[in-house]
């Protein structure tokens, strides 16, 4: 029998510390939140080569007594609390006293920190555990911790980590996600030298996702704030037209911890439902504050989990902030008008003369100017002189061909010249006068600027009174046609609507089938003969666990003998799609999910038939119809979209469509 042993010390370490720290991000992630914790306004991340080797955090909070310094690095050793009954009240990011310990354990560590009180601060360096200096040293007030070589004691979790790149990468979300967290601090990370993320910490949270996500996003989010008996909540969301294909986007924070949670993420997922495509996923920015006896952060020691004592009422609430704000809104997208980039240059009239031609039309003026005024005609000595000025411009223009041998006549004129010029001296200054004065009223003539139209301003769909799809907005509509057989032209107010009759009628059956389902009023076609089908064990068990659901899309099915079944009536709405191979489809799907994921089906799978039985593209509609279609829209609470969120309508404003002519300029 193996004997029991306690094992030492520095195996302890190393085996916490596996847990705690993962990777670099783990270790600037528990350092951050001690930034946080000891009230630093301004926190700096810098890593070299994703953080393997080099990672320095400092900031400005409290600091660290030196007394206090060797006992911070001890395992369970904590500021936080005190006691066990702390647990069920903890307020602080950090609360475990396994961070330093284990990130000492596996890496070279060197602090630096000086409390307010303190004249000199601490200058501590520890290796895998075993302290190597403590001394006293100038220091600013606050914390910097400077951790090298991770793993360097462990070369079995190194060869475990990313590349520099990726590891890098894993550093930077976290970035962000912390100074969305906190935003009344100032991030800043630096990765190899370069600047990656700076943040002002005005508490501004709309400041932030322009700073991080960008400007589009910024424009396309919904405020929400909200209060119930359970939390306070505040933030933003997306649009449905902000979509990505996984979470990355969807952030979260409780008590200004950044966590990852099951339960909201599906509460968030399912508010946008319908709104938006299958596997697609929101973009959110929310705060939650609750009372923290509702919840057990205590979990992982990552800290990046937590439990809910009341999960139903809390994925309720949620779901129905999340769908109150983007229900009834107008999510029509509209379409700009997109134009080829011009560069940035002054506008130049068509009509402007090249410089040369300017100084021969000044020529020109000028001769029939001194015509006008002296009865004699200019001497070859005047000529010369008038000669000379455009010589000298000449050479500091761009020479062409041209300009270059009119350049060359002039110079030659000069120097033939030389000794009259010297003769009319005195009238020189004169001549000039008038030659510049008659260049100048011709060069103003010349690019005097043309009247341009006015400008309109656009309006945003938000911005009008009325909407499109309501009682009073559709008797002002005006049907103007059916463009390719697929899209309805709708004139209304100072836009253009256009309808996807596929999308519009597969979104009207598609409510129309769930508000039957959920009123229980689903009606059965019953068909004649009956669908024979042989239904092998699997398929069998499935139709005995989801009959009920079944039974609520209209099948109606009997045992035939044996392992065959007859199905004696097909739902009535969807009479024009093959309902043997859905109805086996449904089976095949039932038969391969949990009993909690069943409504998830019915939806899926309503959405499919919506799809299938609506009318097509190239599809020939009469005005009727399309009448009908369009009231049958008015009715829903969300008809801008599709099941699998494809759009219904668009549009676009009577100014898009006048520039797009260039009636304005």
């Amino acid at each position: 029998m193996p004997e029991i042993m306690l094992l030492n010390q520095e195996t302890i370490d190393k085996i916490a510390a596996g847990e705690v720290v993962e990777r670099p991000s783990s270790v600037v992630k528990e350092l951050v939140e001690n930034a946080i914790d000891a009230k630093a306004t301004a926190v700096t991340v810098e890593i070299k080569e994703g953080g393997i080797s080099f990672i320095r955090i400092t900031d400005n909070g409290c600091g660290i007594e030196k007394k206090q310094v060797p006992i911070a690095f001890l395992r369970h050793s904590t500021s936080k609390i005190r006691s066990v009954e702390d647990l069920l009240s903890i307020h602080s990011l950090g609360f475990r006293g396994e961070a330093l310990s284990s990130i000492a354990a596996v890496a070279q560590v060197e602090l630096i920190t000086k409390t307010y009180e303190e004249l000199t601060g601490t200058r501590y360096v520890i290796e895998g555990s075993k302290e190597i200096e403590n001394e006293e040293i100038g220091a600013p007030e606050g914390t910097t911790f400077i951790v090298r070589n991770l793993f360097y004691n462990v070369p079995a979790r190194r060869k475990f980590l990313k590349t520099a790149q990726t590891e890098a990468g894993y550093i930077s979300d976290l970035m962000e996600r912390m100074a969305l967290s906190h935003p009344d601090v100032s991030f800043k990370f630096i990765n190899n030298g370069q600047t990656k993320l700076h943040t002002s910490g005005n508490g501004n949270e709309k400041d932030l996702i322009y700073h991080i996500y960008g400007r589009d996003i910024t424009a396309a989010v919904l405020k929400v704030e909200h209060e119930t008996k359970l939390f306070k909540l505040r933030g933003f969301i997306g649009k449905p037209i902000i979509s990505r294909g996984n979470r990355n986007y969807e952030n979260y924070f409780i008590n200004g911890r950044y966590i990852k949670s099951a339960l909201i993420a599906k509460s968030i997922e399912e508010a946008y439902k319908g709104f938006m495509m299958q596997h697609q996923y929101p973009f959110c920015v929310l705060y939650f504050e609750m009372n923290s006896e509702l919840l057990d952060v205590n979990v992982h020691p990552t800290k990046m989990e937590l439990r809910f004592s009341q999960n139903e009422e809390i994925y309720r609430s949620l779901f129905e902030i999340i769908r109150n704000t983007i229900s009834h809104r107008d999510f029509i997208p509209e379409v700009p008008v997109t134009e080829e980039k011009k560069e940035m240059i002054p506008p130049v009239p068509k009509h402007t003369p090249e410089p040369f031609e300017i100084r021969r039309r000044g020529q020109d003026a000028f001769f029939e100017k001194m015509k006008q005024t002296s009865a004699s005609p200019l001497t070859v000595q005047e000529e010369n002189l008038f000669a000379k000025p455009l010589a000298a411009e000449a050479k500091t223009s761009t020479k062409t061909p041209s300009t270059e041998a009119f350049t060359n006549f002039q110079e030659e004129n000069t120097n033939s010249s030389k000794e009259s010029v010297a003769e009319i001296n005195s009238e020189q200054p004169a001549l000039e006068n008038n030659f510049k004065e008659t260049v100048s009223e011709i060069h103003d003539i010349e690019s005097t600027p043309q009247k341009t139209a006015p400008i309109y301003e656009q309006q945003n769909l938000e911005q009008l009174d009325s909407h499109f799809l309501t009682k009073d907005a559709r008797k002002k509509h005006k049907i103007i046609g059916q463009l390719f057989d697929t899209y309805w032209l709708i004139e209304y107010e100072d836009k253009l609507f256009i309808i996807d009759q596929h999308a519009a009628h597969e979104k009207v059956l598609y409510e129309r089938t769930m508000k039957k389902i959920s009123e229980k009023t689903f009606t059965s076609q019953t068909i004649s003969p009956p669908i024979i089908l042989t239904l092998n064990q699997d398929e069998l068990q499935a139709l005995e666990t989801y009959e009920a659901q079944l039974s609520m899309f209209g099948y109606e099915i009997e045992p035939f003998g044996g392992k065959e079944y007859a199905i004696t009536a097909i739902p009535a709405d969807f009479t024009d799609i093959d309902m043997k191979t859905m109805f086996i489809e449904m089976l095949d799907d039932f038969a391969n999910i949990s009993g909690k994921d069943a409504p998830n089906l019915i939806m899926e799978k309503v959405a499919s038939m919506s799809c299938k039985a609506a009318v097509k593209g190239n599809n020939h509609l009469s005005r009727p119809e399309i009448e009908a279609l369009i009231d049958e829209l008015l009715e829903l609470d969300n008809p801008y979209n599709c099941p699998h969120g494809r759009p219904t309508i668009i549009s676009m404003t009577k100014y898009e469509i006048e520039k797009k002519f260039r009636r304005i300029v």
